[in-house]
C-alpha cells in the first residue's frame, strides 16, 4: 500500500509559551480526531512530528493514525528551523519507502511548517539538504507578527499567515491542515495524483491568510 506521508515542523522556542503552544497542542488534537474519522485518510495518512526549539527533534516518528500517541510538547528556546529542514530531510529519507522499478513507493510527503519567529541558526544549510528531498506539498505558515514571510518564502511557494498566535487562529491553522490532508488523501486514492499547488488544497479559512 502506497502511504500518504505528512510532517509537521513545529516551532516550541520559548515565544510560543503560554496559549501559542497549548493551542498546537490543541490543534494536533483537532487534526488526530478528524483525520480518524476519515476513511480515506485513516487507510492513507501516516504522520510525523518534528518540534523545533535550541535544537531539531523527531517526537513523533511516521506512524499510521491509528496507532498515533501524541507527543509532549514543551515551549523553551531559540528557533532552530535550519536545524529542523535538515533533520526532517534525514527522517523523510530512512521512513518514507522509495519507488523501485520493482514496485511504487510512498507518495511525496505533504510539509505543514509552523513557526512564529525568524530561525536562530544557518537556514541556508538546512534549506541546501532540505531541496534535495522529494516533497510533495510544502506549506509553511508564519503564526503572528514575529514570524518573516520572505523567510517562509525560502522554503516554499505556499505561503500563509495568521495576523497573530492566538488559539482561535492557531485552530484554524489545523482545521485547514485536517481538510488539507483529507483531500489530499482523497486525491491520491481516487486520481492516483498528487496535490501540487495550494489552489487543490481546500480554500483556507478567513483567518488563514495566503500571501502572495
Amino acid at each position: 500500500m502506497r502511504r500518504l506521508p505528512v510532517y509537521l515542523l513545529l516551532d516550541t522556542s520559548g515565544s510560543m509559551y503560554g496559549e501559542p503552544i497549548e493551542a498546537v497542542k490543541n490543534g494536533v488534537q483537532v487534526l488526530l480526531s478528524t483525520l480518524r474519522q476519515d476513511p480515506y485518510a485513516l487507510e492513507t495518512a501516516y504522520l510525523g512530528i518534528i518540534t523545533f526549539d535550541s535544537s531539531a527533534k523527531e517526537v513523533a516518528p511516521l506512524t499510521e493514525l491509528s496507532a498515533f500517541q501524541m507527543p509532549d510538547l514543551q515551549a523553551s528556546g531559540c528557533t532552530a528551523l535550519g536545524e529542523a529542514l535538515s533533520l526532517l530531510t534525514k527522517k523523510a529519507d530512512q521512513e518514507v519507502t522509495k519507488t523501485t522499478p520493482e514496485k511504487k513507493g510512498d507518495w511525496k510527503p505533504l510539509v505543514f511548517i509552523m513557526t512564529d519567529g525568524e530561525p536562530t541558526d544557518d537556514l541556508n544549510k538546512g534549506l541546501a539538504d532540505f531541496k534535495k528531498g522529494k516533497w510533495g506539498m510544502v506549506v509553511a505558515c508564519a503564526a503572528g507578527a514575529g514570524a518573516n514571510t520572505d523567510t517562509l518564502k525560502k522554503i516554499t511557494e505556499n505561503v500563509v499567515s495568521l495576523d497573530t498566535a492566538d488559539s482561535s487562529k492557531i485552530k484554524a491553522f489545523f482545521k485547514w491542515v485536517s481538510a488539507s490532508v483529507s483531500s489530499g488523501s482523497m486525491k491520491v486514492e481516487e486520481t492516483g495524483v498528487e496535490a501540487a499547488t495550494l489552489s487543490e488544497l481546500p480554500p483556507p479559512p478567513p483567518e488563514v491568510n495566503i500571501v502572495l
